[in-house]
């Protein structure tokens, strides 16, 4: 476009750079300052709109460890002064840090991260003053009138004179206290622990945790190039690792988070990685939740341990499970929700041993992680995992789906006449899972059998990618249905959605 004057959703559309749950994010070609700079001039429009920004007003940003974002972090730093607010720059720093620290102060906050995917993406989020931007701010931030003045860039898109970032305040020191008030500081006493860092932004400030909560901490497999750690669906060398390591060192656990460090890895004693919905659900039980929130995705477990008052489901994201929260605090409930990638979320304070921990209502790694390892003393972690409900989740995608194909082989799967569903679906799944049971669209397509079998297929909202989740009583048999379901979508179903869309 040559207007300069133009809405968000236009810039979405010009760019290519979706915007949804997680923030914008793209590859980085096209993630320009240009369009950095748009998408947090439309956060902020949108905040002055609803009466959360003003000339003068502050907003803190801080970004992870990718090659990119010190250069996004310049030019959405330009977005804030160009709107008259003043940028107060955190450093490199965790996304819950940042948020925690933003949330005290009541001032809107920016996170430039593309979280667990790779290097060639990045992003940046935003987190309104008093919580994460929600679904219904999303449409209101894409209708905002931006203005992209054409003399602060060049034909690429590049700020022509990018003014160098503020001094850093630290904000990792009050993340640390948070939970060294917490926990104590001889929580971890006696136990070995692991920190695989890789490029995690958090990596320095886990590692001293730890240790000032008294645990014998060794750092494993720092890295200068970003590692792409997704801990919903870790590569092949990172389950290796973690078996290495833990043969080599006699750990009691391994430790380490995703890029931003808002989502927790935990392994036991012997390496293997626990999924984030069983971390989730160890962390809200020693916490004494009454009430947890989690998506459709999340381990049945939860349902089955009959540890808790109330569990209510959500699609998949932190805005939809922030807001289930918001409703069970409101009834009184004693709250916090977790996803499946582990990222946990605490709605209410917490009181352990005489001390409070505030709420944290953003995906949290820390607490999860600390949660664990207390558990951990008491019981070994694979002791802990072997006593819940016999049920076991796997995820994996398909990479390059586009998301289009995705949506397609979904509505075929779940066409509105409910008898045609059912057929669809026990002739594609009959030889992988048995007879349906039931199916559930909250987000997605989630389809449990008879046998108890659950399989749930759903496009990705911030990449071209078709997830699938599996679940079932061994850790082989939900494997086996995650291979099982991706080929027959791949190489059959993805067919036959493309005849029925041409029909």
């Amino acid at each position: 476009m040559t207007d300069t004057s133009f809405t968000t959703r236009d810039l979405m559309t010009e760019s290519g750079v979706g915007f949804g749950t997680s923030g914008a994010r793209g590859l980085v070609s096209a993630l320009t300052d240009r369009v950095a700079f748009g998408y947090t001039q439309g956060f902020l429009r949108y905040l002055f709109e609803i009466g959360e920004f003003t000339e003068g007003d502050a907003v803190a940003l801080a970004g992870d460890l990718r090659p990119s974002t010190p250069r996004l972090l310049r030019a959405c730093a330009e977005a804030i002064r160009h709107e008259g607010g003043l940028p107060l720059f955190c450093g490199h720093a965790p996304t819950p840090a940042l948020a925690r620290y933003a949330f005290d102060r009541r001032i809107p906050s920016l996170m430039v991260t593309g979280s667990h995917i790779p290097a060639d993406r990045n992003g940046v989020k935003f987190h309104r003053a008093r919580g994460e931007v929600l679904k219904p701010d999303e449409a209101g931030i894409a209708r905002q009138a931006i203005v992209l003045p054409p003399s602060l860039f060049d034909g690429e898109g590049a700020l022509r004179d990018p003014a160098p970032l503020p001094e850093a305040i630290d904000i990792n020191a009050p993340y640390l206290s948070r939970y060294t008030e917490f926990f104590g500081h001889g929580a971890l006493s006696g136990l070995k622990l692991g920190v695989y860092q890789h490029s995690a932004v958090g990596r320095d400030l886990l590692k001293q945790l730890l240790r000032d909560l008294g645990a014998e901490v060794t750092p494993l497999g720092r890295s200068d190039s970003f590692v792409p750690v997704d801990t919903e669906a870790l590569r092949p060398e990172d389950i290796a690792l973690a078996r290495d390591w833990a043969r080599a060192h006699a750990f009691d656990a391994i430790v380490s988070t995703d890029g931003d460090s808002d989502r927790p890895l935990v392994a036991d004693q012997s390496g293997r990685w626990l999924r984030g919905d069983i971390l989730g659900l160890i962390c809200a039980h020693e916490l004494g939740a009454d009430c947890v929130v989690t998506p459709v995705s999340s381990n049945t477990a939860l349902e089955r341990s009959g540890w808790f008052a109330g569990v209510r489901r959500t699609r998949i994201g932190s805005p939809y499970v922030i807001e289930a929260m918001n409703e069970a605090a409101a009834e009184g409930a004693a709250v916090c929700g977790y996803e499946a990638n582990g990222g946990f979320l605490l709605g209410g304070p917490v009181t352990r041993n005489g001390r409070s921990l505030a709420p944290l209502p953003t995906r949290d790694a820390v607490l999860p992680i600390l949660c664990a390892l207390v558990a951990a003393r008491r019981k070994p972690l694979a002791e802990i995992c072997a006593d819940l409900p016999a049920r076991v989740t796997f995820s994996d995608r398909l990479r390059a789906f586009p998301t289009a194909r995705s949506r397609a082989i979904v509505d075929w799967l779940s066409p509105p006449d409910s008898a045609l569903e059912r057929a669809r679906i026990d002739d594609a799944f009959g030889p992988v899972a048995g007879k349906l049971s039931e199916t559930d669209k909250t987000d997605g397509l989630r389809m449990t059998f008879e046998g108890g079998a659950i399989i749930h297929l759903r496009p990705s909202g911030n990449a071209p990618e078709l997830r699938c989740y599996t679940e079932a009583e061994t850790e082989d048999e939900a494997r086996r249905l995650n291979a099982e379901t991706l080929a027959l979508v791949r190489d059959r179903l993805a067919v036959r959605a493309d005849q029925e869309q041409a029909a």
